[in-house]
C-alpha cells in the first residue's frame, strides 16, 4: 500500500511539470545563521570516537595513477588551494549522518589521518608556501582516475557558474521592482529517501489545499498571487534578478552602499525552462544569440512582456540573506563550504562523493588552453550528470560571469584520496 500510496503521490505532486503586486512584507527577523565553517577553526576528533555509517556505492569506477599522469600538475599555482583544503577539512570532520536523503559524502574515517596531518603540518593558512603545499599533497594523497561505469575514462562536459551581483533596495519604489524572495511558510518538502532508500536524494516540494498536497505555485502563479513569499530585496533589473536566481546565490549592493549576499534557501520545485528558447519560440532572436546581453537589451525594449518571458520559466528559487564576511569566499555549496573561485565544482555524487579534492583537467571557455587544476568537489547542481560531468565555479563579478557564460568544454578528473584508505569511498 505504501508503494501505490507513493505513486499517486508522486503523479499529483509532479504532474504540473502578469505584474508583480505592489503589495508585500520584508521576511520577519529569524534567527542568525550558522557561523560558516570557514570561520571556525579545524578540529579533527580521535580516530576512535568516529562513528561510521553504512558505505553508499559509487557508480564510478577508479583506477590508480601516478602524480606525472596529471596533466599540468606541476604549473598549478597552489597559493590560494590550500585555504581550500583546510576548509573541506573541515567539512570532512562533521560527523556523519547517515541519511540517505543527503548526497554521497567522501568518507570522513578515510580522511581523519590526513586532516590531522593538516594541523601540525606547519603550513600557514594566510600565506601558504607553494612548494610546502605540493608536497604535503604528494606525501598524503593517492590519485585515482575516474572511470565510467564500463571502465573507460570518463570524459564528459564541463560548464561554469559563477556568483553575481545586483542592485537591490530593501523597499520597492522608483527602479527596483523586482523581487527577491525568501522561503515561503507553506513550502513543504518531501525527502523520499527516507521512505524508499532507491530513492534516496531524491524530492518533491509542494504545499497543502485542505488535505492535500499538491504541486507548490509556478514562477507565474507566485508573481500574480495576492499572497506572496516575503521579499528580501528589489532588484532594479528584471533580467539580472533572473539570472541571479539561476545562478541559485548572488550578491546584492544596496543604495547605502552596504553588500550582502543572498544564499540558496529553498526552490518551488518545478523544472527550469530555458527564457531564451521561449524568446527563440516566439520568433524574437535566434537561440544562438540568446545570451544575457541581448536579453537584457530585448527586455528594455518590451518592458511589457518581460513578465511574461520570466513567466516561461515555472522555476521559483527562495533565498536567505547572509553577511559577506571574506570577500574571496562564495556562497555555501552543497556540501556547506565556502567556494573559493576556481577552486570548487559542481559533480553528480552518484560518482564523485562531496568532499573529495579532484584534479581536473579542461580547457579555457571557447579556447584550446589548458585549464588544469586542483578543486574541490562541494557543490551539486539539476543538470550535473554523468561520470566526470562538472560545473566549474569562477567565482563573482562580471569577469567570471563572462568566463561562466561561454564555458562548455570537454574534461576528465582524477580523485586526489588518503594513500592508506584504498579506493575512493563514500557515506
Amino acid at each position: 500500500m505504501k508503494r501505490i500510496w507513493l505513486s499517486s503521490f508522486l503523479l499529483t505532486l509532479l504532474a504540473a511539470c502578469s505584474t508583480v503586486p505592489e503589495h508585500n512584507q520584508a521576511p520577519a527577523p529569524g534567527p542568525a545563521p550558522a557561523p560558516s565553517i570557514a570561520e571556525q577553526p579545524l578540529r579533527v576528533p580521535g580516530l576512535g570516537s568516529m562513528p561510521d555509517t553504512a558505505p553508499r556505492a559509487l557508480a564510478a569506477r577508479f583506477q590508480p595513477t601516478t602524480w606525472a599522469a596529471l596533466p599540468g600538475w606541476q604549473s598549478d599555482d597552489l597559493s590560494h588551494v590550500w585555504k581550500g583544503f583546510v576548509n573541506n577539512c573541515k567539512g570532512l570532520m562533521r560527523p556523519v549522518s547517515g541519511s540517505l536523503a543527503m548526497p554521497a559524502r567522501a568518507t570522513p574515517r578515510a580522511w581523519q589521518p590526513v586532516c590531522a596531518a593538516v594541523l601540525s603540518s606547519g603550513i600557514s593558512v594566510t600565506t601558504p608556501d607553494p612548494t610546502s603545499v605540493r608536497r604535503f599533497l604528494q606525501d598524503h594523497l593517492q590519485p585515482w582516475r575516474v572511470l565510467d561505469s564500463a571502465g573507460h575514462p570518463a570524459v564528459n562536459t564541463v560548464t561554469g557558474y559563477y556568483e553575481p551581483l545586483v542592485h537591490a533596495s530593501r523597499t520597492r519604489g522608483g527602479q527596483y521592482q523586482w523581487p527577491l524572495y525568501a522561503a515561503p511558510d507553506d513550502l513543504l518538502t518531501i525527502d523520499l529517501g527516507s521512505v524508499y532508500p532507491e530513492l534516496a536524494g531524491k524530492r518533491v516540494r509542494g504545499k497543502l489545499v485542505g488535505k492535500r498536497v499538491v504541486p507548490y505555485d509556478t514562477r507565474a502563479e507566485i508573481a500574480a498571487s495576492a499572497k506572496q513569499p516575503p521579499v528580501i530585496v528589489w532588484v532594479n533589473d528584471p533580467v539580472e534578478a533572473f539570472f541571479l536566481t539561476v545562478q541559485g546565490s548572488g550578491r546584492a549592493l544596496l543604495p547605502s552602499g552596504e553588500t550582502i549576499r543572498l544564499a540558496y534557501a529553498d526552490h518551488n520545485g518545478r523544472p527550469y525552462a530555458s527564457i531564451g528558447k521561449w524568446l527563440a519560440d516566439h520568433g524574437q532572436m535566434p537561440l544562438a544569440k540568446a545570451s544575457m546581453q541581448n536579453i537584457k537589451a530585448w527586455a528594455k525594449l518590451h518592458p511589457d512582456r518581460v513578465q511574461e518571458m520570466l513567466n516561461a520559466n515555472p522555476a521559483e528559487v527562495f533565498f536567505r540573506e547572509e553577511a559577506v564576511s571574506d570577500a574571496d569566499l562564495g556562497p555555501r555549496g552543497a556540501y556547506g563550504i565556502a567556494l573559493i573561485g576556481q577552486r570548487a565544482i559542481a559533480v553528480d555524487t552518484s560518482f564523485v562523493p562531496l568532499g573529495a579534492p579532484v584534479y581536473l583537467s579542461t580547457t579555457y571557455p571557447a579556447t584550446a588552453r589548458p585549464l588544469d587544476r586542483l578543486v574541490f568537489a562541494q557543490d551539486t547542481g539539476a543538470a550535473i550528470k554523468g561520470a566526470g560531468r562538472a560545473d566549474f565555479y569562477w567565482g563573482f563579478g562580471d569577469e567570471a560571469g563572462a568566463q561562466a557564460g561561454r564555458m562548455k568544454q570537454r574534461g576528465e578528473m582524477w580523485l586526489l584520496w588518503p594513500k592508506q584508505a584504498g579506493a575512493p569511498s563514500a557515506r
